[in-house]
């Protein structure tokens, strides 16, 4: 579903005074939002057709730090510019700020216009495209899972995160009488999204204490990420404004369930589901089972895209409801792939490998060109794994750790010829510069290890 607020109407109440800052955005590697906030009157007379953003904005890390290493710039390079050409289709209210509207920007070359290969919503759009030329269109559905604690981000900040306490004492998964005490948060977040155009569906409580599940509508893949990233900010802005932290963290303590951000994922021909057929089993059609087939078997290639930090493999524990094998079963929360819907025109497949960290533009492109390949393939899909996944020594691990994961990225011929090597070697780049900022790391418990006992 794309904004809810046409050019038009932005001019309107532009001049009238009802809007009078226009956030522009770009989408980071890390699926975050980056941009400018411009004056209404000065979006509408002419930045509405493109400004500018430093290019190290798609070659940094999660403090915005300047790794060398990457291709498309550097301090030897000057560190130039990039075009943000606003994409208008996004424009939208946004409620939770007065007299502010938002709009999210393709990244493109300031000199030929061309988009920015490694740019994720580029990423994302040419595999959308490969779809598109198989007649087939795309939908998707993420799941935003993550923890709301007492406490600012600044007053958490300043105890060093040493005293983080839930906002919940107890586990609060479905629970109607624990969820209530935290909808002074939830409520403006689900109606604040809705009114700025992102179809939610719902909120519940998750499986462990504090821990939240935001729920939105299926919708196109590229629209499915702009709701999710959008929708992120949203839930870190109004839990800032109700004087608490909501943290998107794959794995916030050792002992606690992890945040997941399952990617549910179909493809659709002539605006109808073309995963189904009434007479396959479980209502599968044959080009599902080769979607899946293609998934599965590429699994461990595309898995950086999906736990893209050292922290996100800590979540991959047995009985938490995180996935560590690679195999597919009929509504089975153990398995990495489990599908949903069987049988019926709603017949999907939920991707249960992502963590709540995950930048979705990467992970839809990375789970869609798995599929896709295995369409041009013609891949048989196996029979669903049934029972307890996590115990089952025949079924293969999801990578363990960052290193793993990022040699399988680059040595995938999938990925490279999906999304070409130099967006590989970028990402691959970005993987090493998160393993080297932890190597170099010194953290509390080697110190509480070996301070004394070493």
């Amino acid at each position: 579903m794309p904004g809810n607020l046409t050019f038009a109407d932005l001019k309107k109440k532009a001049k009238a005074g009802e809007i009078d800052t226009v956030l522009a955005c770009i989408v980071d590697m890390q699926g975050r939002l980056m941009g400018k906030r411009f004056t209404a009157g000065h979006f509408v007379e002419s930045a509405w057709e493109e400004s500018h953003c430093c290019n190290y904005l798609l070659a940094t890390d999660l403090d915005m730090a300047t790794p060398e290493g990457y291709a498309s710039t550097s301090w030897h390079a000057g560190y130039g510019d990039y075009m943000m050409k606003p994409d208008l289709d996004t424009l939208r209210l946004v409620p939770w700020l007065e007299g502010t509207a938002m709009v999210l920007c393709d990244v493109r070359d300031h000199h030929d216009h061309g988009d920015i290969e490694h740019s994720p919503r580029a990423v994302l759009k040419r595999q959308i495209a490969r779809a598109e030329k198989m007649g087939l269109t795309p939908m998707m559905a993420t799941e935003l899972e993550f923890f709301l604690f007492k406490g600012g981000y600044n007053e958490l900040r300043e105890q060093g995160y040493r005293k983080l306490e839930p906002y919940s004492a107890y586990n609060i998964d479905y629970h109607m009488l624990g969820t209530m005490k935290e909808e002074h948060v939830m409520r403006p977040i689900r109606n604040h999204l809705v009114a700025a155009g992102v179809p939610v569906e719902n909120t519940k409580g998750e499986a462990e204490a504090g821990q939240e599940e935001l729920n939105i509508r299926y919708a196109e893949a590229l629209d499915c990420a702009d709701n999710h990233t959008i929708a992120k900010q949203a839930v870190k802005e109004i839990a800032w404004q109700q004087g608490v932290s909501a943290s998107f963290l794959s794995k916030y303590k050792a002992g606690k369930v992890g945040s997941a951000a399952h990617v549910h994922v179909s493809l659709w021909k002539d605006g109808a589901p073309a995963f189904y057929d009434k007479d396959g089993d479980h209502g599968m059609s044959p080009l599902m089972r080769q979607f899946c087939a293609g998934m599965i078997k590429y699994a461990a290639d595309i898995t950086w895209f999906l736990a893209p930090y050292i922290n996100s493999y800590k979540r991959f524990a047995k009985g938490t409801f995180a996935p560590t094998k690679i195999a597919w079963s009929v509504d089975n929360r153990t398995a990495g792939f489990r599908l949903c819907g069987e049988g019926s025109k709603g017949v999907r497949m939920e991707c249960r490998i992502p963590g709540s960290d995950v930048n979705p533009y990467l992970a839809e492109a990375a789970l869609l060109a798995a599929g896709l390949k295995g369409i041009e393939e013609g891949l048989e899909l196996a029979p669903p794994v049934e029972g307890d996944i996590y115990d089952d020594a025949t079924v293969p691990e999801i990578p363990r750790s960052l290193g793993a994961a990022t040699e399988r990225m680059r040595a995938s011929a999938m990925l490279r010829e999906a999304f070409g090597d130099w967006t590989i070697d970028h990402y691959c780049r970005t993987a090493e510069v998160e393993q080297e900022t932890f190597d170099a790391a010194v953290t509390d418990w080697e110190i509480a290890r070996g301070f004394e006992k070493a």
